[in-house]
């Protein structure tokens, strides 16, 4: 695992509770993050329209890319057989950076959706940023592509990104199934790069994987183009965050199983503040790693445009699959899972629930009669003098996490 950077500051997007107390006396500081802008995709195509006159011969490239080059790609099976070839012929000419690229279509409609698509599918084209302008006539049109980087230049990044995948996926062995890549993969990014509104290449891998500094695009694109070098199916999926605009996250395949990936929203949006108590560096959200259709949209809402598969399952759940998910409430269960991580000196506690119900029922035990049992049993087994701990409420995922400072 790659060493975590230093993180800059995050929006915060979710209204997250983290409250500070110290036995036996407890003082609560809480502090609520609110929603504000989240940083988002931006169009990838900019399209404009323009009338001139038809040339007398089109000198149309022949299209030479192989159908198993494109097959696979997600958005790629979305299309008809016209658009298909429509996509072929576009990404040939994005590929060789063709100045004009002349396309056996007229409609601009279908040549934006094609462009969008391409790019979505795509995410090693970081050298053309999807702007184009086109030239329609009655029977086919003239696309003139923005390329950011051509030449030496865009040699150069294609050697630093070649590295830069190379030093991330060196941590990967044989013996990986899907499910770890997937993990590893999803830590990799969250521990490496900083979310920064301001980074430069902000919607391609570039600024990801060698700048370290990008948005949920460089994220998403990221992990959609590690994930394919490992050859696992991963979608770039586009939506929203409601009330705060457009957003991009992930869809990958383990098994026979889809499952909803977000790596932005991987990245705790509490280690914003500056109160942070003693929760660690190398604190990761979970929720959003391998979670159900149902899990996400409490916060996401997809586009429609395209149909994306069903994730149904909850199964590869980080939480389900290391013990921390309880589908029902027992208390001295959860007390006794509290002092189990103490025993073992863990850094942390955390209980989600399947449900809001749960979540409710379980809430003010846990906070105001467990966690302070087990804060107690904390200071007698470590002969402490005093005991803080650090809790973090989260309603909307239906997960209460403690942070226990043996010092």
């Amino acid at each position: 695992m790659a060493k975590r950077r230093k993180k800059r500051k995050w929006p915060a997007f979710l209204g997250i509770i983290i409250s500070i107390c110290t036995a036996s006396g407890l003082a609560a500081v809480g502090i609520k993050q609110f929603p504000r802008l989240f940083a988002s995709t931006q169009e990838v195509v900019k399209i404009v329209k323009v009338q001139s006159e038809k040339m007398e011969s089109i000198p149309f490239e022949e299209v030479k890319i192989p159908e198993d080059d494109v097959a696979s790609g997600y958005y790629y099976q979305q299309l008809n057989e016209e658009e298909q070839n429509l996509y072929k012929e576009m990404y040939q000419g994005i590929l060789e950076s063709s100045d004009t690229i002349y396309m056996h279509s007229p409609d601009i409609e279908i040549l934006k959706k094609v462009s969008q698509f391409i790019f979505c599918d795509r995410p090693e084209l970081f050298w053309c940023n999807g702007e184009m302008q086109v030239t329609s006539y009655k029977d086919y049109s003239e696309i003139q592509p923005v390329y950011t980087y051509t030449g030496e230049e865009k040699e150069n990044r294609q050697l630093e990104i070649e590295d830069a995948a190379e030093e991330c996926l060196s941590g990967i062995n044989s013996e990986m199934m899907e499910y770890d890549k997937v993990k590893y993969i999803f830590e990799y990014l969250v521990n490496t790069v900083d979310y920064n509104l301001e980074a430069l290449d902000n919607q391609n891998i570039y600024s990801a994987l060698v700048g370290k500094s990008s948005v949920c695009a460089g994220y998403s694109r990221a992990a959609q183009y590690l994930l394919q070098k490992l050859g696992v199916e991963c979608i770039y999926v586009t939506g929203a965050i409601p009330g705060q605009g457009a957003h991009a996250w992930n869809i990958v395949k383990c098994g026979d199983q889809y499952y909803q990936m977000d790596v932005t929203f991987g990245d705790p949006v509490f280690l914003e503040t500056g109160n942070r108590g003693n929760i660690p560096d190398k604190s990761i959200n979970y929720d959003y790693l391998c979670c159900s259709d149902a899990e996400i949209m409490k916060n996401h809402t997809l586009d429609t445009e395209v149909s994306y598969p069903t994730c149904s399952s909850m199964d590869l759940n980080y939480y389900k699959l290391n013990g921390m998910y309880y589908e029902e409430f027992q208390p001295e269960q959860l007390l006794q899972d509290m002092n189990q991580t103490i025993y073992n000196k863990d850094s942390s506690f955390t209980c989600k629930f399947a449900n809001n119900i749960l979540y409710q029922e379980a809430h003010d035990s846990i906070l105001n009669d467990l966690v302070q049992r087990a804060a107690q049993n904390l200071l007698e087994y470590y002969e402490l003098e005093t005991v803080q701990y650090t809790y973090i409420e989260d309603a909307e995922m239906g997960k209460i996490t403690i942070f226990w400072n043996y010092q």
